[in-house]
């Protein structure tokens, strides 16, 4: 049996991560300090440099933690799918809806929008593990789809981004404005909106 004091060492990190997470929401990242995270997380400061040694590296632990596994998972689906491209495409828009429900994920992606430009290093990780990656998924599947015949010839890579962009902004605005709104949109339902009318765009020509 594990000692109840190495188990509380083993489960530090993500203890740490979840101060991290909540500290970065309510006070912003520029303005969170170490120490604010230790005290959320009920340690010292000295003990949380065991684990990270920089803000930075906290919030890239956050990243790899509670978003690179959802897409790790969705390139391990797609790459074992079989099915037409417009299946993937609709598992990714049912896979995004629910990652935007939760509104702490939404936080990270809020985060790193507002603090870009003071913060180049970040955006440019965040770009790197979380943006790089859905693209070339996205990507892959509307090349996939336009050789199969299921689309129009197209540029897949620009196409990916039109297909990615009003999801993220969805999610964004939903965590935003969804808890001032009398009548706060549905993420299901922009989503469904978005991926019908973009199906409907790139789907390849009817023969004459």
């Amino acid at each position: 049996m594990t000692p109840p004091a190495r188990r509380r060492k083993e489960t530090r990190p993500a203890e740490v991560l979840d101060a991290a997470l909540d500290t970065f929401r309510a006070r912003g990242f520029a303005a969170t300090r170490m120490e604010d995270i230790a005290a959320r997380a009920g340690i010292s400061k000295g003990t949380i440099y065991l684990y990270f040694p920089s803000k930075e590296a906290v919030f890239e632990a956050l990243v790899r933690a509670n978003i690179v596994p959802v897409i790790e998972r969705l390139q391990v689906a797609m790459a074992e799918a079989t099915g037409p491209a417009t299946d993937r495409l609709r598992l990714l828009a049912r896979t995004f809806a629910m990652v935007s429900a939760d509104p702490r994920l939404v936080a990270i992606p809020r985060l790193v929008l507002a603090e870009a430009g003071n913060f180049p290093d970040m955006a440019r990780f965040y770009r790197q593990e979380v943006v790089g990656r859905g693209l070339t998924l996205v990507t892959g599947i509307l090349e996939h789809g336009v050789q199969a015949g299921e689309f129009r010839t197209l540029d897949a890579a620009l196409a990916a981004r039109l297909f990615l962009a009003p999801m993220v902004l969805g999610a964004l605005w939903r965590a935003t404005f969804a808890p001032i709104e009398d009548s706060p949109l549905p993420t299901e339902d922009l989503l469904a909106l978005h991926l019908d009318l973009f199906l409907r765009a790139i789907a390849a020509e009817s023969p004459p």
